[in-house]
Order: C-alpha cells, then sequence, then structure tokens
C-alpha cells in the first residue's frame, strides 16, 4: 500500500454508539445516520489505519446480480488486500480515498455514494443500467482485516449482466446462481461467505 494513502474511517466508539454486532446488520438507516453524520467520518493514513482496530475504516462492498445470478471473481496477486489474494469473492470496492471530496463537510452521505461509483468503474466497466440499494452493513471482529474495517453492502441490480474488468487483479470473473455459489464457498474470502449466507434475508 501507499505509505501516503489515506483513507475513509470512523472510530470505532462512533460504530459501538450506533451498535455494534458482529456479521450483518439489515436496519441500514441507523448506521447510515450515525457513520455519514457530520463531523464522524475522517481521513487518516492507510498504514496506520491498518494497525489501529479503535478506527473502522468504511469499505464499500458492492454485490452485482442479474436474472438471479452474481457476480463472482478471484482476487489475483495484484490485489491491494495482499491478505485477500487468491480468494474468491462476491463484492467489488474499496477503501475510499479524499478524491475530489468537495462535499464532504456538508453531505457526507452524498458524497460516499459518488465515491462508491468511481471506486466500482476503476476495477469493473459496466455496460447497463443498473438499480443501487445499500442492503446492509458488515463487521467481523474474528480476524485481523475485519477488526479494522467496517462493510457496506451495496447490492447492484443489472439490466443485464454486462460488466468487464479493469483491473488486473480480478480474474475468474463470472455470473454464479446461488447453487454454483455455494459449492466455491469454502475458497471465499470471509465477508463473502458471510454475504452469501445472508442473501436470502438481505436481497
Amino acid at each position: 500500500m501507499a505509505q501516503d494513502e489515506e483513507v475513509l474511517v470512523v472510530s470505532r466508539k462512533a460504530f459501538e454508539e450506533a451498535g455494534a454486532f458482529n456479521g450483518l446488520a439489515l436496519d441500514t438507516q441507523k448506521y447510515i445516520d450515525k457513520v455519514f453524520a457530520p463531523g464522524v467520518p475522517r481521513f487518516m493514513p492507510r498504514p496506520l489505519a491498518e494497525k489501529d482496530p479503535s478506527f473502522k475504516q468504511l469499505i464499500p462492498y458492492v454485490i452485482m446480480t442479474c436474472d438471479g445470478k452474481y457476480l463472482s471473481y478471484v482476487r489475483g496477486n495484484r490485489a491491494g488486500e495482499t491478505r485477500l489474494v487468491a480468494k474468491r469473492s462476491l463484492g467489488i470496492g474499496g477503501h475510499i480515498n479524499p478524491v475530489d471530496w468537495t462535499l464532504f463537510t456538508a453531505e457526507p452521505y452524498k458524497t460516499y455514494l459518488q465515491a462508491v461509483e468511481r471506486e466500482v468503474a476503476e476495477e469493473v466497466e459496466i455496460q447497463t443500467t443498473y438499480k443501487d440499494k445499500i442492503i446492509a452493513f458488515l463487521n467481523d471482529d474474528s480476524n485481523e482485516v475485519g477488526k479494522v474495517h467496517l462493510g457496506i453492502v451495496h447490492l447492484w441490480t443489472l439490466e443485464e449482466p454486462k460488466v468487464s474488468r479493469r483491473e488486473q487483479m480480478i480474474t475468474q470473473m463470472e455470473f454464479l446462481n446461488i447453487t454454483e455459489l455455494q459449492k466455491v464457498r469454502e475458497f471465499m474470502e470471509t465477508w463473502s461467505q458471510i454475504c452469501l449466507d445472508g442473501l436470502a434475508k438481505m436481497a
């Protein structure tokens, strides 16, 4: 990771005040209101954030679906998070950086949604229309990666399954149905396993 990279975080205290949990929280508005309240989110150097569990890095985790199937891929060797290399994933997304964050102070949530669009566009090209909905917040304090991250799970419902990769770290990309995903669950990163297990409730 770049030593000077800054990432969007909230304090663990703010997360706990909204209601600490492990796994998925489906009461999304409660967490949106707390996490994106003015003055709550901030940027800090990523090398510090990765080692300080008193902060949670906010990570959009965009699941894409079309005709009952879900986009899935394997993280290649160029993945920014080396601890997740070779794991199958359901989510597209990553850290939010202070790029074009002109509305941050006044409208942090609106600006976050714009940042998610930019982040996804860096990794894949979507050649169809879609609808975006935040369906869950995701927390997993059972491992070192999870302790310093808080996932915001989006569901993008695509009109057509027209997605192509832009990032080299994305390999073996394909749309799979639930049965097919269950067969490869053991090879998934933890967040994807949690999302797969909760798809029926979230979608």
